[in-house]
């Protein structure tokens, strides 16, 4: 494991060529088969399925992940799968969520699905990427997952098999008699075979029945965009897997680490820089219930899971740290070593309090799925910007490039413009499925065009100011304003729509709207939002303010101008939040920095109180007092 502290040490990995393609393994079967011959009664993964620190838990050591993720290859083999047909998977995480991953990426190409989407946004991500075989959950209490599937299956042709994992199996007396007595039934319109996915596996060989590649090759699918809008299907190869993975084995993790991570199987962050870093570097991923984060007590009961557990590195995003601030320590978290955060900007405040509370420090990184995720991170050991998103990590080249006359230029130290990247992990030309959606991808034929604005300080410290795209991101969450302004436009009293994300303290973001009326009509802001909300697909992205205004600021061809409604968005949360911390301070102006993007300016005789510091810390929002 290498040092990681500045921008020399990250030179020094690459002059040592490292990173070199011949060496690594060909496919990610290779990798585990290197990591069940290296550590193969060690510990690769842990589920539990309540989040009671004393809950029984099934762990699977690197020889048995191996043995399973053989048999659920040989098995969609079995199913017709070929290299380049699709395996989707529509989960929550489980152990199986892994192997179906694992499994599915060497038979085929995997397609993880996020399982709180809307059946008719399963069954789009389906088409598009023309799955054969599903793996979903089989119908249970309190989860409408197989229900949903059921009904997406139904308009995906090419789905022929579908394959359920039972979670009874994790259950004990009385539970597990009760739940065959109240398992809802599903209604199935869809000729797809349906099977038991643990005793179709099962019955499959533990020795692979077909050869695995020697050459890179397209190996899975993930949508972007979260929920909203036309999915967007992202391509990644072995190679960038892997890479990934060498990342935490180089700078990160050892077999003697232990990973928490209540993040989604459906999301890179922890398919990518987590589980395929436990595979490169025989680290133990532990699963905390099948919703993490959003699991019943998993708030309540983390620190004891740390305990637990003896964990070393939390996975985390701000808005669950922001959850576990509200709790305190109540258990022995000695063994941690620290926590990584992304997803998300991560606000001042939040990063010092879980400092005080827990003695160790978050290190921020970014990514984006499109990269096959990570492209820079805060030193674990070195410095830290708070606010930035630490140094670009080996063989990741960052520009920053802004258009001039039909081509690109390169913008000087702590100028602002867009994040453009090349790494091992952006599939050149090809990031999407669909051809048309990389039209203008790329910047100078290689240099990934992220679509976020942002800037390389004197140091090497990637800075991110705004978004090119026009993204709420809430929690992590991508949210299209596009359909909360098309449902609002649906009104017949309704003109114009803009919908933005307003600066929240939990989230970073949440979805609100601001509404220009026809001349002569009236409607309220309730009547607005109840309007709205059965034509918005997804709950995440329904307004949690909407505001009608006498006009809307627009530009000069009659678009909505979306900073000035950012800026009022600010001032209106902002003053509130000064209000109730009881502060003789307001917000005179929201001005638009060249390195740091929008900031608010306050007005106050105290600009260094701490309780003014600790009110407007909570945000990930540029502040200056005057």
């Amino acid at each position: 494991m290498r040092d990681f502290r500045t921008a020399e040490d990250v030179r020094a990995v690459e002059a040592e060529g490292t990173w070199d393609t011949r060496a690594m393994p060909a496919s990610v079967y290779q990798a585990i088969t290197r990591a069940r011959d290296l550590w193969g009664n060690r510990p690769a993964i842990s589920f539990q399925l309540f989040s009671d620190p004393k809950a029984r838990a099934e762990t699977l050591s690197w020889a048995e992940l191996h043995s399973r993720v053989t048999q659920a290859a040989n098995l969609f083999r079995s199913l017709g799968v070929q290299e380049d047909d699709t395996i989707a998977y529509v989960l929550p995480t489980l152990n199986e969520t892994a192997i179906a991953l694992l499994g599915g990426m060497t038979a085929g190409r995997v397609n993880p699905i996020n399982p709180l989407l809307e059946p008719e946004k399963i069954s789009a991500i389906l088409r598009e990427t023309r799955a054969k075989v599903v793996v979903t959950l089989r119908a249970f209490p309190k989860t409408d997952v197989a229900q949903k599937v059921a009904e997406a299956v139904a308009y995906a042709p090419d789905v022929k098999h579908v394959l359920e994992v039972d979670l009874l199996r994790h259950l004990s007396p009385p539970k597990s008699w009760i739940v065959p007595l109240i398992r809802p039934k599903v209604e199935v319109h869809h000729h797809a075979k349906v099977q038991d996915f643990n005793a179709a596996m099962f019955e499959c060989s533990k020795a692979l029945s077909f050869a695995t590649p020697e050459l890179d090759r397209v190996a899975a699918y993930f949508h972007t965009g979260g929920t909203t809008g036309t999915p967007k299907v992202a391509q990644h190869r072995f190679g960038g897997m892997i890479y990934n993975g060498w990342l935490g084995a180089e700078m990160l993790f050892t077999e003697k680490d232990v990973l928490l991570c209540p993040l989604p199987l459906f999301h890179v962050f922890a398919a990518y820089p987590i589980l395929m870093s436990c595979i490169m570097s025989g680290a133990h991923m532990v699963l905390p219930t099948p919703q993490g984060y959003r699991g019943d007590g998993v708030f309540d009961n983390f620190w004891k899971l740390i305990e637990r557990w003896n964990v070393t590195f939390m996975i985390t995003v701000p808005t669950a740290l922001s959850a576990l601030m509200q709790r305190p320590v109540d258990a022995d978290v000695s063994s941690l070593r620290t926590g990584i955060s992304g997803s998300a900007p991560l606000p001042k405040e939040l990063y010092r309090r879980f400092e005080d509370a827990t003695g160790v420090q978050i290190s921020e990184g970014y990514g984006l799925t499109e990269a096959t995720c990570l492209v820079s991170c805060n030193p674990v050991d070195g410095m830290k910007k708070v606010g930035s998103v630490g140094l670009p990590l080996p063989y990741t080249q960052v520009r920053i490039l802004r258009e001039d006359q039909g081509g690109f230029v390169e913008c000087a130290t702590d100028e602002v413009g867009e994040i453009c990247i090349s790494s091992p992990g952006v599939f050149e030309g090809s990031t999407y499925t669909e051809a048309e959606k990389n039209a203008d991808l790329f910047a100078e034929g290689r240099f990934l065009r992220t679509g976020d604005l942002g800037r390389l300080d004197a140091d090497g410290y990637l800075w991110i100011t705004g978004r090119k795209k026009d993204l709420i991101i809430r929690g992590g969450h991508n949210i299209d304003p596009a359909e909360i302004e098309e449902a609002l436009l649906t009104h017949p009293a309704v003109a114009f729509a803009g919908a933005i994300g307003q600066p929240d303290a939990v989230a970073g973001e949440i979805p609100c709207a601001y509404v220009e009326l026809i001349a002569g009509a009236e409607a309220s802001a309730d009547e607005l939002i109840e309007h709205a909300t059965p034509r918005i697909t997804e709950r995440a992205a329904i307004p949690k303010y909407i505001e009608v205004l006498p006009e809307l600021p627009k530009t000069a061809v009659g678009k909505v101008f979306k900073p000035d409604l950012r800026k009022q968005a600010i001032t209106r949360v902002v003053n509130a939040t000064l209000e109730d911390a009881g502060l003789n301070a307001s917000v005179v102006d929201v001005v638009e920095d060249k390195k740091r993007g929008l900031v608010a300016q306050i007005l106050t005789d105290a600009p260094d109180d701490p309780k003014l510091i600790a009110a407007l810390d909570r945000f990930a929002l540029p502040w200056d007092a005057k």
